[in-house]
C-alpha cells in the first residue's frame, strides 16, 4: 500500500501511529508528497481530487482518504486489538473522541494558515476565534482525562494524542500544560508508547 506522506502532517502522523499500533507499519510504502494550502502537489491529483494528505493507495489501485477512513480500513487488516470498537456506546465514544482530536487539528491548521499570511491579510477575528476554540478543546480534554484513562486504547486516544503533539510542534508558546496538569500527565504516557515514538513529527522544509 502506498501512503502519500509528509513528516509535517499531523493527519499523516495519526495514520502512521495507528498503523504501528496495529502492527501494519511495515506494509506502508511512504511516498514523500509536499502539499500546502497555497501550492497543491501535482503528483497527488490522480489519487485524490482534494489534493490533501493523507491519501492511501491500496494494492489494487483504489485510493482512499481521509485519516478517519484510512485508519478504519487499516483496522480491518490485522488480528490484534481493534482501535475501532465494533458497536454500541464504546464505538460512539471512540468516534466522538476521534472527532474532538481531529477537530482540534483542523483548528490548529487554520491558526497556522492565518499565521502564514502577510500581516495585512491576517484576520484578528479569525485568530481570536481559533485561539478560543483551541483553549476550549483543551479544557474539555482536561475534564475528560478520567474517561480517557479508564477506556481501552482506541482511535480516540490516537487522534487526541496526535493533536496535542501538534500543539507542541506549531504552538509551543500556548503553554497548554500550565493549566491542564491531568492532560499533560496523560500525554506523557501517550508519547512513551512505541508506536508514537516511531512516528515523530518534524519540519523538513
Amino acid at each position: 500500500m502506498k501512503l502519500h506522506w509528509s513528516p509535517r502532517s499531523p493527519y499523516v502522523r495519526k495514520v502512521l501511529i495507528a498503523a504501528h499500533e496495529m502492527g501494519l507499519g511495515s506494509r506502508l510504502d511512504c511516498v514523500r508528497t509536499t502539499v500546502s494550502p497555497f501550492a497543491p502537489a501535482e503528483d497527488l491529483w490522480d489519487d485524490n481530487p482534494l489534493n490533501k494528505l493523507p491519501t492511501l493507495v491500496l494494492d489494487d489501485g483504489t485510493a482512499i482518504y481521509d485519516s478517519r477512513v484510512i485508519c478504519e480500513h487499516l483496522d480491518t487488516l490485522h488480528d490484534g486489538p481493534r482501535l475501532f470498537p465494533q458497536g454500541g456506546r464504546e464505538r460512539l465514544t471512540a468516534l466522538r473522541n476521534q472527532a474532538l482530536g481531529d477537530g482540534l487539528l483542523d483548528v490548529l491548521m487554520m491558526r497556522l494558515i492565518e499565521r502564514l499570511r502577510p500581516e495585512d491579510r491576517c484576520s484578528p477575528e479569525i485568530v481570536a476565534s481559533n485561539e478560543r476554540k483551541t483553549a476550549a478543546a483543551l479544557d474539555r480534554l482536561e475534564s475528560d482525562v478520567a474517561l480517557l484513562t479508564s477506556r481501552p486504547y482506541d482511535i480516540g486516544h490516537v487522534a487526541i494524542g496526535t493533536a496535542l503533539g501538534y500543539v507542541d510542534f506549531r504552538f509551543a508558546g500556548d503553554g497548554w500544560r500550565d493549566r491542564r496538569p491531568k492532560l499533560a500527565a496523560w500525554h506523557v504516557g501517550f508519547d512513551a508508547r512505541p508506536a508514537v515514538r516511531a512516528c515523530p513529527v518534524r519540519d523538513d522544509s
